[in-house]
């Protein structure tokens, strides 16, 4: 594949709900474009795109892929975005590398939440925005309900620029309005221009397309002065004034269009490409990327094919044979395969061997990438969201902000050799999955890994096997709680015993009382040497061994203070084993005294949900024992819900929010402090951990 300009790249990420379509549409592309030799199906398993063995076996995207083809002297990057809610990184990693979001819609389901989300972070990331409605052939299928639809939830920049024509529910050709043509389709997907239709064909038809044809005029003329002025004079736009003006449109975001197409006949698909080239921004027409310089002030860099290189990678894949890969956009200059540039972000340089650009899992090995380019180099040690530069020029891009993982599950080898397989591996997953955490718990031991939902950690264990041979378990993660005291106590503690040679003599009495401390505070009041003093830190010692433990269920203790009043020695017999065996005694017996507690972690919850549902999450919440604490209006239509709740009450709110509010929702939950659990749930936590602990 050779090189192409700056102005000659589009870098296209396709985003939408699950089931929209987005990979047939991927697939039609390719196929029409000569890029692909089939027309895969993903009831087959064989499209481009969808190569991952979990995607094949789920039948949905799971990744974000790379499909890179050449059309009519324009090189086309296409990033497939996954659409189910759970590999939400995909779409992050695609929108934030793409010059244009192209939203894929079903003519049969119309606007979904996918949908609405895509087109929100493109517009976070200020990236142009085009719809594509999918299926238009399809049973039931409504184009134009869709399309008011969309005109309803995403405003009057919603201009059409194809749309079928619709005669007994069939579609008998499509219209391009940018041209003023219709065509027909054969069974290949083969167009030849036919009549525009007439009233035998629909009655609305006429009235309906001056509508669409005087909003696309009206949208176009407010890119430019001249065109404005043209307008108002009542003279129609030529077909270059209609391109230009909603390319310039479609850059500043008061033009989103609206395509129409059915992927598995092809229909529509060639004049997509066309508009593709014709209607979609270059790199260069876009924003510029911000950043910092190497004195650490903000920084602009334009796509331009002059002066040093710069880019950065917003993709990463750890493939345990080609090894770790990662996809880098070219932002300025040129980076050269056995080159070696600096990479601000690590503070390291990198050595960049081979290049490639890819089409799906179709490697082809490139000599160089320019300005605007998509490329993939392999076995270099930067991670997503990196930046890779020049040394002339240091400058370093803002990262992408993924969404944070908020469902936890602990992993476990299902056999002792998977162990250390699994350290290896997890590390290798974190690099590739910006939206998966893992952590090791030092309470309860357990080694939690984090992500967006069941089918999210679900394929990263599948992953885990496959790829890296650890075979684990998911299971829901144990509550790390803790143990207090209520009251104040004294306690004495002796440790007596005799043997053949020397003996073993400690005496100690404590006083036990709460503090607010999360470490044991301990200090000493000894009168008169009745325990020698450099038997103080035994005892100590004792007693911090012995607050791993406490006397209710086994959890550490913590808040509480221990004081050393009084005690006993032997001159031959005392030792400091004696000493701490004999605080460890008077623990024992002052903790059954002193009202010990369990207490519970409590989370600081913050959800943003649609205002329609706030009243049923509030629901949900006081059944978890929650306490709202505030609600706060978000633009969008969106409310913030603030609110205090027990960490072991929130193991399925992911879930729960994601079913309340279509996948609209989402929260951050953060450790706050400890709270006393009920009295009526202590005997429950007494059993799950004793039987926890068999």
């Amino acid at each position: 594949m050779k090189q192409y300009g700056v102005k000659n790249i589009r870098n296209i990420a396709i985003a939408g709900h699950a089931g929209s379509g987005k990979t047939s549409l991927a697939e039609a592309l390719l196929f029409k474009a000569g890029a692909a030799d089939r027309l895969g199906k993903i009831t087959d398993g064989n499209t481009v795109c969808d190569y991952d063995p979990e995607e094949v076996k789920r039948k949905a995207s799971m990744n974000t892929s790379l499909a890179s083809f050449e059309y009519s002297g324009i090189k086309i990057n296409l990033l497939d975005t996954p659409g189910l809610f759970d590999f939400a990184g995909g779409v992050y990693e695609g929108i934030s590398a793409a010059d244009t979001v192209m939203i894929a819609v079903s003519a049969k389901s119309g606007v979904k939440e996918g949908a609405q989300k895509a087109f929100e972070l493109a517009g976070q990331l200020s990236k142009p925005k085009m719809f594509v409605v999918t299926k238009v052939d399809d049973q039931d299928a409504n184009f134009y309900n869709t399309l008011t639809e969309l005109k309803t939830k995403f405003g009057p920049a919603v201009c059409p620029v194809s749309v079928p024509v619709i005669k007994d529910s069939k579609v008998v050709s499509f219209i391009n309005l940018i041209e003023m043509k219709a065509y027909v389709y054969d069974s290949k997907g083969a167009a030849s221009e036919t009549e525009m239709p007439n009233a035998e064909i629909s009655e609305k038809m006429e009235y309906r397309l001056d509508g669409l044809v005087a909003a696309i005029s009206e949208a176009v003329a407010e890119t430019d002065e001249d065109l404005m002025e043209k307008f108002f004079e009542g003279e129609p736009f030529t077909k270059e004034e209609l391109a230009e003006g909603i390319n310039k449109g479609i850059s500043k975001g008061i033009i989103t269009p609206v395509v129409c197409c059915s992927s598995t006949t092809l229909a529509g698909i060639d004049m997509l490409l066309k508009e593709i080239g014709l209607l979609l921004p270059a790199p260069c027409d876009g924003s510029p990327v911000k950043g910092e310089d190497g004195s650490g002030g903000a920084a602009e860099v334009s796509y331009t094919e002059s002066g040093a290189f710069s880019g950065f990678v917003f993709k990463t894949i750890a493939d345990p044979f080609v090894g770790k890969m990662s996809f880098i956009k070219v932002v300025s200059g040129e980076l050269k395969q056995n080159t070696e540039c600096g990479n601000p972000s690590a503070g390291a340089a990198e050595k960049i061997g081979k290049l490639y650009t890819l089409c799906g899992k179709k490697q082809t090995e490139v000599p160089s990438a320019g300005a605007g380019d998509i490329v993939v180099a392999v076995k270099i040690n930067a991670n997503t969201g990196d930046t890779l530069c020049d040394a002339s020029r240091a400058i370093k891009f803002d990262k992408i902000e993924f969404p944070r993982p908020c469902y936890g599950m602990a992993i476990h080898a299902k056999s002792q050799g998977d162990e250390a397989k699994i350290g290896t591996g997890v590390q290798r997953l974190l690099e590739e999955d910006k939206t998966l955490s893992y952590s090791l718990d030092t309470i309860t031991k357990e080694q939690v890994l984090t992500g967006l939902g069941e089918q999210h950690l679900e394929s990263a264990v599948n992953k885990l096997k496959s790829k890296f041979g650890a075979d684990v378990n998911l299971t829901e993660p144990k509550i790390a709680y803790r143990e207090t005291i209520r009251k104040k106590v004294t306690a004495e503690g002796k440790h007596k015993k005799q043997t053949g040679g020397h003996g073993q003599y400690g005496h100690v009495k404590i006083e036990f009382e709460p503090c607010v401390s999360d470490e044991l505070v301990f200090e000493e009041k000894v009168f008169g040497g009745a325990v020698p003093r450099n038997y103080f830190p035994a005892v100590e010692k004792g007693l911090q061994e012995c607050t791993r433990k406490g006397v209710l269920a086994g959890c550490p203790v913590t808040g509480l203070k221990a004081i050393l009043i009084d005690g006993s020695y032997h001159p031959v017999d005392s030792s400091e084993m004696a000493f701490k065996m004999a605080a460890s005694i008077a623990y024992r017996e002052g903790l059954k005294q002193a009202d010990p507690a369990i207490l519970e972690p409590i989370g600081k919850l913050l959800v943003t949900a649609p205002d329609e549902h706030t009243g049923d999450i509030m629901g949900d919440l006081n059944k978890r024992r929650g306490r709202v604490l505030g609600m706060n209006p978000v633009k969008g239509g969106l409310t913030e819900i603030e609110a205090e709740v027990p960490m072991r009450e929130m193991q399925s709110f992911t879930m729960l929010l994601r079913q309340i509010t279509r996948g609209m929702g989402y929260f951050t939950l953060d450790y706050l402090r400890y709270e006393q659990l009920p009295a009526n749930l202590v005997p429950e936590v007494i059993s799950s951990i004793d039987s926890g602990n068999e």
